[in-house]
């Protein structure tokens, strides 16, 4: 800790900048501000669940029967697939705000250089980025819920849980996948991205239940964090509660710590190597 003496009798006391946490509502001011005019990009996330849906209630829901949902009760295959679009909505809209536009803000517009040169900290520069990728991804899953409350796919009054829970997935995607984006040295390595992210919205029970797999790929889809999602969500959706549910959310909270830690992390070295 430094101490510095601007005038006879004031002490001033400097923290460390990679300890600096507080600020980060100016970050995402900054957002809000570069987005004030491009408003129609918000627009556009708005009406994309109501084509999922409407694809799947006209398309698919016609073609399968009624499938067996959480509890084991009887459910319709589009009320089914509902809250797995949620938190895939919720993925996908985290992971393209968090890498694409942080890794052209660090390595070619040098904002966070920038931003550094102020009081501003590497901490208060990661939990500002989250937590505009957090309120972007609010907007989309309480357009999706709109869209799913006036489709009738919702059943159950603890169904509005789902908002909170895609405001956790985003946050857990959105520290991860900044953490990615630093490690990053071209535009062309975001294939890794999306070779990660699209795996994940095929095969985390997204379309169909675990139950469909062998046993030892069972495994692995329960590795995915999509898929801890996905069953937090669905369960909401009809009102089941379980013990798991307990372990969906502890995961989910365990990897939005450690990747809020490891891009704090990486942001102190690099910014300030």
């Amino acid at each position: 800790m430094t101490v510095l003496e601007p005038r006879p009798g004031v002490l001033l006391r400097v923290l460390p900048p990679s300890l600096y946490a507080g600020r980060a509502s100016k970050v995402v001011e900054r957002s809000m501000l570069a987005y004030s005019r491009m408003w129609l990009v918000f627009v556009s996330g708005v009406f994309e669940p109501l084509f999922y849906l409407l694809a799947f209630q006209v398309g698919f829901g016609r073609l399968v029967d009624d499938v067996v949902g959480p509890g084991g009760q009887p459910m319709s295959y589009v009320a089914f697939v509902a809250p797995a679009l949620l938190a895939s909505s919720a993925m996908n809209g985290a992971v393209l705000d968090s890498t694409y536009n942080v890794f052209f803000k660090f390595r070619y517009a040098k904002t966070y250089d920038a931003m550094l040169a102020t009081p501003i900290g590497p901490l208060d520069v990661a939990l500002g980025e989250i937590s505009w990728c957090v309120l972007r991804g609010g907007l989309y899953a309480v357009a999706f819920f709109a869209v799913m409350l006036g489709m009738g796919l919702v059943t159950s009054a603890w169904a509005v849980l789902l908002v909170p829970v895609a405001l956790l997935i985003a946050f857990a995607f959105a520290a991860v996948g900044m953490t990615c984006a630093t490690f990053l040295r071209s535009p062309s390595q975001f294939d890794y991205i999306q070779l990660a992210v699209m795996p994940m919205f095929l095969f985390s029970t997204t379309f169909y239940p675990l139950t469909v797999y062998p046993a030892a790929l069972r495994v692995v889809v329960q590795c995915f964090p999509l898929y801890h999602g996905i069953e937090l969500m669905r369960k909401l959706s009809v009102g089941v509660f379980d013990v798991a549910m307990l372990g969906h959310l502890a995961y989910l909270l365990a990897l939005a710590a450690l990747g809020l830690w490891g891009v704090s992390r990486r942001l102190s070295r690099l910014l300030l190597s």
